[in-house]
């Protein structure tokens, strides 16, 4: 039986750019495995190549091979004319004769046309247009039909399925347009020891061009164009000669990372033994090694300008402003000589990450065609943000995320520990504050990062087109593409607690002490993660088989490994309280924690043994037994105690459960809004530790001054005392975005009384030390303010704007007798 691309395989994305509506069963429409796919001689290989890939794609789904032609007049029936509107010789004669129109991707970047013809040439009944304003343009109109006709980006790197079908139908009325909101979206592979670097030296023999090979393709199949190659221990340019060349073949732009210059990677003047990483004492070596680069790299490139220290270390705490700005000024000269062009005509970025960002506050400046990358503290929190005042730049500018990051408090590689939520509360800021020229996310290994980096490429795409609302619904579809249709819901449910659950304290900083035992907590904790590894389990007893690989790669087993994780850890707490206790249970529990630390490796192995060893070494990252922030080399289990029997005292076992006290307060239970000044307050759905979060929007709104009827949530509460009490405000920890003397600020007062102005962040320094390190560790920041209650019953908390950008997690109400805990008590 001949079936259409069934509904359940569409996408939300499908569904916002009207393709949905043009795939039918009506057997009269255009049918895709009767028609020859044509490709100009002369295009770009990029579209060459796109056209292959189209070409095996419907050959995947179909089980048939439809041929390419490079004549026009080979076609006998229907035809698949994939070109650009500069070199396609048939899609340009179309254009002269009317029967297309390009003005809508005209000299648009990556804008891409698909279009259904009737009769377009001699001989030919039907003609599926796919024109591009460029090369990815075109390349990305014929990976949208691939993604409609059920290839998932992800077929190959994570085993993705395609569903069989007889034959494909588009309507005939398809007319879409489309094209990218955000110019460079890419991905950085790095801290890629000793997971992909292993997987990459045992099936390609390395970084080289067949390991880029498969990259590059999935790049694209994401809609992103850009990469900084990986880089610990390698040199893009340097490793394999071909490398360059599928760059240039795939289309996607190449970088280097933000303290590379001029397209060098950082491994290669440890190569050429070029001394010194010391512009003042060795410019003239500094000057030839960044020369060599230039001139090399002769592919499509952003290049990363300016200066850290050896090995990306922070310079010289002597180091000048003055001397920064004269190495920009030399390193633009050497790309203005190599390429024989001005330097403005070459694509250059400068990074403002970690201390470079305090060169720039204290006047250090580029010139304008510079893109300024700016950069989260690599904890997913963006440090800094132009101020919509500001004059705007011709290099415009960039954001560099982090989904993975080597440095303090902790390394953090192992599992995705990021929920779209955040990812997208944090870069909806930047796309407001006009961050829009480069987006680019350190993704570490590449694999666990599936989902977050499908998330990241498709919001750059269109981030008028995702809102927060929407988020469990593009996380639905996600799960449909990867899935099927009839356990979508359930997996979507899976991978947004998984990553909120993550999030909470990344794997790599938990211990036996992170989460309250005495109330109730830790039980609490680990309880949700074994529901979620239940509900998890019971979805792969029935899923297809065809299915189990991927499924067991996206979803299956990061909630496998960290329920797993979590339970040894909170064993190893009940260990050590019930030794303390002298209670029967305590060598029950470290026995326990034994074999909860076995089943980790256990875990492991049942990944690197999935489809015949495929992925074998990419959970390599060792994840337990940190001792500061740098990874053991080897895992160590948790210390455990055990007693004798006749140490045990009688009727001793692990004590009662305090009473939690207080009053908590979820962000989103409020009883009133107020929505002044142009100002109104939005729940941001599942964001935080918890619940859901709360945030004046839109993001760009101007200061508030407290009181009166300004801005503000309302929390009626009812309290059984009077006297002083504190209120506990948890929020997102958000950072000092405009580096404003007060940080950002918030309000918070008690029935009519005057509001308390705060700082959320007025201490963020965003070093290895002091208050950032606990704000991130714990991945919250909590304020406290002190109020007068008269007497008891019922009173109103106000939680007032003052400046945007601030997000509310919960409130806390303690009266002095409150239990910590980690979460903070639990709402009833």
């Amino acid at each position: 039986m001949k079936v259409n691309l069934i509904a359940g395989l569409l996408t939300l994305w499908f569904s916002v750019t009207g393709w949905a509506q043009h795939i039918t069963s009506d057997k009269s429409s255009f049918a895709v495995t009767e028609a020859a796919i044509y490709v100009d001689n002369s295009e770009p290989e990029l579209v060459k190549t796109a056209a292959t890939l189209l070409q095996q794609d419907i050959q995947r789904v179909t089980g048939k091979e439809i041929p390419i032609v490079t004549d026009v007049n080979q076609v006998r029936k229907n035809v698949i004319a994939i070109g650009t509107i500069q070199q396609s010789s048939f899609l340009k004669q179309l254009a002269s004769q009317n029967k297309i129109s390009t003005k809508a991707i005209n000299g648009k970047w990556e804008a891409s046309l698909t279009q259904m013809i009737r009769n377009p040439a001699q001989g030919i009944a039907q003609a599926l247009i796919v024109v591009g304003n460029d090369r990815r343009g075109a390349a990305y109109g014929v990976f949208e039909l691939s993604k409609q006709f059920g290839v998932s980006p992800w077929y190959w790197w994570a085993d993705v399925p395609v569903v069989k079908r007889d034959e494909i139908y588009i309507k005939s009325d398809v007319r879409v347009t489309d094209a990218p909101n955000v110019k460079y979206r890419g991905l950085f592979i790095n801290d890629e020891a000793p997971a992909l670097s292993g997987w990459t030296k045992e099936k390609f023999g390395g970084f080289n061009h067949k390991f880029y090979e498969k990259f590059f393709e999935l790049i694209l199949r994401l809609k992103g164009n850009y990469i900084w190659p990986a880089m610990w221990g390698n040199a893009f340019y340097a490793d394999d000669s071909l490398n360059i060349k599928v760059a240039d073949t795939y289309g996607v732009v190449i970088g280097t990372s933000h303290h590379e210059p001029l397209m060098r990677a950082h491994d290669e003047w440890r190569r050429t033994g070029g001394g010194q990483w010391n512009y003042e004492t060795n410019k003239e070596k500094l000057q030839q090694f960044w020369r060599d680069g230039i001139k090399r790299a002769t592919n499509e490139k952003i290049v990363s300008v300016g200066m850290r220290g050896d090995g990306d270390a922070p310079m010289s705490r002597e180091t000048a402003t003055a001397l920064l700005e004269r190495i920009v000024a030399d390193q633009r000269k050497i790309i203005s000589d190599a390429t024989g062009k001005p330097a403005a005509e070459t694509p250059q970025l400068w990074a403002l990450y970690k201390e470079v960002q305090d060169y720039y506050d204290k006047g250090m400046r580029v010139p304008d065609d510079v893109t300024l990358l700016l950069s989260d503290d690599n904890w997913g929190n963006l440090r800094k943000l132009p101020r919509l005042d500001e004059k705007p730049r011709k290099g415009g500018y960039g954001i560099y995320y982090h989904f993975d990051y080597v440095g303090g408090p902790r390394n953090y590689k192992w599992l995705n520990t990021n929920p779209l939520p955040r990812i997208w509360e944090q870069m909806h800021l930047a796309w407001e504050y006009k961050v829009r020229d480069i987006w680019i996310v350190n993704v570490g290994d590449i694999k666990p990062m599936e989902f977050p980096i499908s998330f990241f490429l498709d919001y750059a795409w269109n981030p008028e087109k995702i809102d927060a609302d929407e988020l469990m619904a593009y996380t639905e579809n996600w799960a449909t593409d990867q899935f099927g249709k009839q356990y979508a819901k359930d997996i979507a449910f899976l991978l947004a607690k998984y990553g909120k659950y993550n999030a909470r304290r990344k794997p790599e900083l938990l211990d036996a002490n992170t989460y309250s035992l005495p109330t109730g907590e830790w039980k609490t904790v680990v309880d949700e993660w074994t529901a979620l590894l239940k509900k998890a389990e019971e979805i792969n007893n029935v899923l297809p088989a065809a299915y189990k690989d991927a499924y067991f790669q996206l979803v299956l087993h990061p909630i496998k490994a960290c329920a797993n994780l979590n339970a040894m850890y909170y064993n190893v707490a009940l260990n050590k309280d019930a030794y303390q206790h002298k209670s029967k249970e305590t060598n029950q529990y470290a026995d326990k924690v034994k074999e909860l630390y076995a089943s980790d490796s256990l875990i492991t192995l049942q990944y690197h043994q999935l489809n015949n060893g495929k992925w074998n070494h990419l959970m390599s990252q060792t994840h337990i037994g940190y001792t500061y922030w740098q990874q053991p080399d080897r895992q160590k289990m948790p210390a455990v105690r055990y007693i004798s029997p006749d140490s045990v005292v009688a009727g001793n076992s692990t004590p009662v459960q305090v009473a939690k006290r207080g009053i908590s307060i979820d962000a989103d239970q409020y009883a009133k809004t107020v929505n002044t000044n142009g100002v109104t307050w939005k729940v941001l759905p599942d964001h935080g530790r918890t619940g859901s979060a709360l945030t004046p929007f839109p993001v760009t709104a101007g200061g508030q001054k407290p009181g009166g009827n300004s801005p503000h949530v309302q929390y009626d509460v009812v309290m059984d005392r009077a006297g002083e009490v504190t209120i506990n405000a948890y929020f997102s920890p958000t950072l000092n975005l405009f580096r404003d003397e007060n940080g950002l600020q918030y309000a918070l007062s008690v029935d009519d009384e005057m509001p308390q102005i705060i700082s959320l962040n007025r201490e963020d320094k965003t070093s290895d030390k002091g208050i950032w390190n606990k704000w991130v560790s714990e991945n919250i920041i909590i304020k406290a303010t002190t109020h007068k209650i008269a007497k008891p019953g019922k009173h109103t908390i106000k939680f007032w704007m003052v400046n945007p950008g601030v997000v509310l997690q919960k409130l806390v109400v303690d009266f002095g007798d409150l239990e910590q805990s980690y979460l903070g008590p639990e709402v009833p």
